[in-house]
């Protein structure tokens, strides 16, 4: 789900808070519930080379009740429908063991945790899913540049293990994604390689935009990188 409103660090902490106020409001104190932050939630909250997202994606381990208390708050805050949901888990980046490797984040009414990914299982994520017309490989950048800037950094083997320790090997991740992690963790240049390939980015959407509003309806998971890739070869780029 994609809002139109920004979320930053601030924000998003006062929206979490006011949520878990809220889904203790209608339920007690007694019902807990736990909310794993994935994607741009966890960059934003781990790492500061991106000051916002338009995805609140998560997992949610409680009753069906927090749905209401998510509806509540989006409504008391003029936030899209379904601002914070669970559509990450259709994709292929998602699997059970990311509850395991998750890291806490915070408690709100002594009520509801909050948990995030970060690190090698962040860049393993994103290299899974490795949308090149959205932030998948600026952020995996990102965050070798900014555990590097920590004198915390990531190896090629650290990444390796994460996948292994996610979706069972390092092979699952798409081949595209392999040959670009390798190459990146090859040249080591993080900052300028961070925006050169957060342009191409943007770049990539708005390709994307344009192809989808002259011929609606053709793209589709399967082939917008390919489309991508045609109109940029035929643009010379």
């Amino acid at each position: 789900m994609l809002s139109d409103k920004p979320f930053t660090k601030e924000n998003l902490d006062h929206y979490l808070k006011e949520l878990a106020k809220e889904f203790r409001k209608q339920n007690g104190n007694k019902m807990t519930a736990e909310i794993i932050l994935i994607g741009g939630a966890s960059v934003v909250i781990n790492y500061g080379f991106r000051e916002m997202t338009y995805d609140m994606d998560a997992i949610i381990n409680a009753a069906s009740s927090m749905k209401d208390a998510i509806n509540t708050v989006g409504d008391r805050y003029d936030l899209p429908n379904g601002w914070l949901n669970t559509d990450f888990m259709k994709t292929s980046s998602y699997t059970v063991r990311i509850n395991r490797y998750s890291e806490y984040y915070k408690t709100y009414s002594n009520i509801v945790t909050f948990r995030t990914v970060k690190g090698k299982y962040l860049v393993a994520m994103k290299l899974m899913s490795g949308r090149q017309y959205k932030y998948d490989l600026s952020d995996v950048v990102g965050v070798l540049w900014e555990q590097e800037k920590k004198h915390d950094p990531l190896t090629m083997d650290m990444v390796k293990e994460a996948a292994v320790e996610l979706y069972g090997s390092y092979m699952a991740l798409p081949e595209s994604s392999r040959i670009f992690i390798e190459k990146v963790m090859g040249e080591r240049n993080y900052e300028q390689l961070y925006k050169r390939i957060r342009e191409e980015e943007k770049e990539n959407k708005n390709i994307l935009l344009e192809f989808q509003e002259e011929y609606p309806g053709v793209t589709n998971t399967d082939n917008v990188e390919e489309i991508i890739a045609a109109i940029r070869k035929k643009q010379g780029k």
